[in-house]
């Protein structure tokens, strides 16, 4: 990754000039085809029985990814240094609407926790956007002050951000969001450069003072979820049965799987089989052949957005790149691993499977910033 900034890249203007990287763009339309295949045969028992059509989820989904498509190319020929220009314009509005969900009762009916904020007919997490801000914020920090990274001041700085976003990400409470964007700001302050001292000793510090409040019973949401987690038969048609229903269905999906479209489980067992635990029934209907496909695929996914990142011309462009791909590739392996009761329910979607227009929407856009960073490293000379 290149330290310095080619000033020719800041003069190019609003659209970003290159090739994109094809083989980005497949692996993601490739997990956005899957991701739909699977959201259907996942979806439909559960749709009719509750909403009279077995279409209700498909089509607004399908809906939603086809307008990410299309953002994702328009974000591909923007010059992702737009996103440094304007990249208060967004984290500080993403601080208050945060905020707001905290003051204000759950804009969403029939949550008890305060994590959707709606507009009209349509609803979204803010933390979806947090985990965005977070990433242009700290690219842009870093990028512009490279000198400072050993400077204990502007590291607090930083790690101040960084605090910020996270209480009141958890306050809400998300705790698997509250991972998702303090792991996110760790990997890119080391990416940044940030000293190794610094690493472990915050890194302890964070860690151990989270689990402090998990374990006091602070955070009370977060110990029922383990509690549950290291046994969910103590309350089998309660807290454990969404766990129970899981490991049943991977069990059933044997080495090569029931077959699209077959799934048991999905008949109003798994709880909205569409949601976190879509992966349950793709281990049911494609085994543990198609399981590790599909893992694969992220992987490869995680992998050619680092190359992305590698090749970038500038600093900035190499953390933006870091940052949204590792995005991806952290929440994948979480949900995974909540889905096989590996860690405690933390209530974290797939990414491109899970229903969710708006969060597809949102990450199919971020997609289209790696694909503009591939473009400024494939400009012909």
């Amino acid at each position: 990754m290149s330290a310095s900034k080619p000033k020719s890249l800041e003069r190019d203007g609003f659209w970003q000039r290159g090739r994109l990287d094809v083989t980005f763009l497949s692996f993601v339309l490739l997990l956005v085809t899957i991701g739909l295949v699977m959201l259907f045969s996942s979806s439909y028992a559960y749709s009719y029985e509750y909403y009279g059509t077995s279409y209700r989820f498909i089509i607004r989904q399908a809906a939603f990814a086809a307008a990410g498509i299309v953002a994702m190319l328009v974000f591909s020929k923007i010059n992702y240094h737009f996103w440094k220009k304007v990249c208060w314009f967004v984290f500080i509005p993403t601080l208050f609407i945060l905020g707001a969900l905290l003051v204000f009762p759950p804009m969403v009916s029939g949550m008890s926790v305060k994590r959707w904020f709606a507009i009209g007919p349509v609803s979204f997490q803010p933390s979806e956007i947090a985990k965005f801000a977070i990433i242009i914020v700290f690219s842009s920090l870093i990028a512009s002050n490279q000198k400072k990274m050993k400077n204990i001041r502007f590291l607090i700085i930083l790690l101040a951000i960084l605090g910020i976003t996270c209480v009141l990400v958890i306050a809400e409470p998300h705790i698997s969001a509250t991972v998702l964007i303090f792991a996110i700001g760790i990997v890119l302050l080391i990416c940044g450069g940030l000293q190794m001292r610094y690493i472990i000793g915050g890194g302890a510090l964070a860690v151990g003072g989270f689990a402090l409040l998990i374990l006091s019973g602070a955070i009370s949401y977060g110990s029922d979820r383990i509690k549950y987690w290291l046994d969910p038969w103590l309350a089998p048609k309660d807290e454990g049965f969404q766990t129970i229903q899981s490991l049943l269905a991977i069990g059933s999906g044997g080495v090569l799987g029931r077959g699209i479209g077959q799934s048991r489980q999905k008949y109003l067992w798994v709880p909205e089989p569409h949601n976190d635990f879509i992966f349950s029934i793709v281990c049911e209907e494609l085994g543990l052949i198609g399981a590790v496909a599909i893992i694969i695929l992220f992987a490869l996914l995680v992998w050619r957005g680092f190359t992305v990142a590698m090749r970038s011309p500038d600093k900035f462009g190499s953390l933006l790149s870091i940052g949204l791909t590792f995005q991806v590739g952290l929440q994948a392996m979480l949900n995974i691993f909540v889905v096989t009761n590996t860690i405690p329910n933390t209530g974290i979607s797939l990414p491109f499977f899970s229903y969710g227009g708006t969060s597809l929407l949102i990450l199919l856009a971020e997609m289209g910033i790696v694909l503009s960073v591939s473009r400024a490293s494939n400009v012909e000379k």
